[in-house]
């Protein structure tokens, strides 16, 4: 599903101010912009990062090609010295980003790039599109899979995804976040992960009767054999069938490996208790009981309290479409200029909203964890020049209400740099994990946050602190625009 030029996916405004930077400034000016989000998805405590591969393919296949200046001409807006820049067009700048299957949390930057500004303007769009459905669909899936607490979470919602694309990455994002597999036979392809499906009601109803078509199917394939019981009558008729199937298998010496039921309807606690104890009456107490039907992590952690015997859990529309929040919000703000010197001049960007005021500079991010436990105590973004030494204390404060204070000894805490260089001068200079090992490292990841940041309402916020050194910046900052 590459494409080899993605460069008109952008939006008109970013080629006219290319235009506007062409006719009224440096060309080489190099400046930093910052794409990051305001608030995690779907109310919860934390966000996944997702979609970094995709952002290196758009970033090294950029270029505008014939085709592309013709219909810019077109358009009757964009002069023939700037249609004649764009021929030559590549990216020279330098990127840090946060990598793919890593927590993250508001406000701080998961990618950087530092360009010249007309580069760097150009690439907005394209990264905030793939970042914010990519991040967003392993956010809510990394959800589901918590809610499930250990059981399978397949994805098999690419008939409801928003176009292919959609279902595809789509896909991808939900294995990051924890799925086990998904039903889209070409995101297996392209990504290299596991696939999986049973059967539809129509291939029930396509034959005499349920034993026959459940008969068929376990003769075809009878080391995955789960039988979708629910097209006529559960528990009169089909899991009675789908036991009669199991037995003459057993009888036939065929191993029962991988097999069960599906349910698809109805009420799903009560149906997978009833059919769990005719199940193991009939001596195939290891039989899965998966299920479907409009899941999402809500519905799956209710029908976990209400001692619904499911092991398995197929989730479809809502979560590839992450229904209840279906954007993820993320935004892309200019951070600094470069002078003369090279020196990086903080811009910052006011708001009536204090959300909206952005943080200043060339900025990196250090995530703090607690030495005994492991677990995040929070993440301190400073300027990127700044050291710090995990043997000297460390003073945290909230920077919205910076009279909220905590004090780290020195040596019961660890940090970690986030952001990782991907492109240097224009080339790439970092090798994407396959999806199955993002996954993993997403799942160490989730393994360093408190119980209480995954629950799934109301969880604790970990906090994204300021380094005093940036504070003190923005405050001038502020101070300054303030007077004027």
């Amino acid at each position: 599903m590459k494409r080899q030029n993605l460069t008109l996916l952008t939006d008109l405004y970013e080629l006219t101010m290319m235009q506007g930077y062409f006719q009224n400034k440096d060309q080489n000016e190099t400046v930093i912009f910052d794409a990051f989000y305001r608030n995690n998805p779907c109310g919860g405590g934390y966000a996944i990062s997702a979609g970094l591969e995709q952002v290196i393919d758009y970033i090294k296949n950029l270029h505008f090609n014939g085709e592309d200046i013709a219909y810019l001409r077109s358009l009757g807006i964009f002069q023939e010295d700037f249609l004649e820049y764009l021929r030559d067009f590549h990216f020279s700048g330098d990127i840090y980003a946060i990598p793919e299957g890593s927590v993250m949390f508001p406000r701080e930057p998961m990618i950087k790039v530092i360009a010249p500004i007309m580069q760097a303007q150009l690439v907005e769009t394209a990264i905030l599109n793939i970042l914010n459905h990519q991040s967003l669909i392993a956010t809510k899936a990394s959800r589901v899979c918590f809610a499930a607490q250990g059981d399978g979470i397949m994805e098999f919602g690419l008939r409801r995804a928003q176009g292919p694309d959609a279902g595809t990455y789509g896909a991808r994002a939900a294995m990051i976040g924890g799925c086990i597999g998904t039903s889209n036979v070409l995101a297996g392809q392209l990504f290299d992960v596991p696939v999986s499906g049973t059967h539809a009601h129509s291939w029930i109803m396509s034959f005499p009767d349920e034993y026959t078509a459940f008969k068929a199917y376990a003769d075809i394939y009878p080391s995955a054999c789960i039988l979708l019981v629910d097209t006529y009558d559960t528990l009169k008729s089909g899991v009675p069938n789908a036991i009669r199937v199991f037995r003459e298998m057993r009888e036939a010496g065929i191993p029962l490996t991988r097999y069960g039921i599906r349910l698809d309807s109805g009420d799903l606690a009560y149906l997978s208790k009833k059919a769990r104890k005719m199940l193991d009456e009939a001596g195939f107490p290891d039989a899965i009981i998966s299920a479907s039907n409009d899941l999402d992590e809500f519905l799956i952690d209710s029908l976990k309290v209400q001692g619904a015997k499911i092991t398995s859990w197929g989730v479809g529309t809502n979560l590839i479409t992450s229904k209840d929040c279906p954007s993820f919000g993320g935004v892309y703000k200019l951070a600094a200029i470069q002078d003369a010197d090279g020196h990086f001049i903080p811009k910052i960007k006011l708001s009536e909203n204090s959300e909206k005021v952005t943080n200043p500079g060339n900025k990196t991010i250090y995530r703090i964890y607690d030495r005994e436990t492991g677990k995040i105590r929070a993440d301190l973004i400073c300027l990127a020049d700044e050291q710090f030494d995990e043997q000297e204390p460390l003073l945290l404060f909230d920077p919205q209400e910076p009279w909220k204070k905590t004090h780290l000894s020195g040596g019961s805490y660890t940090l970690r740099e986030l952001m990782v260089p991907v492109f240097r001068n224009g080339e790439c200079c970092y090798t994407s994990p396959k999806v199955m090992e993002i996954r993993a490292i997403c799942q160490r990841e989730l393994d360093t946050l408190w119980p209480e940041t995954r629950r799934l309402i109301n969880p604790h916020r970990v906090y994204v602190d300021l380094s005093q050194k940036l504070y003190d910046t923005k405050i001038r900052l502020l101070n300054q625009m303030g007077d004027r």
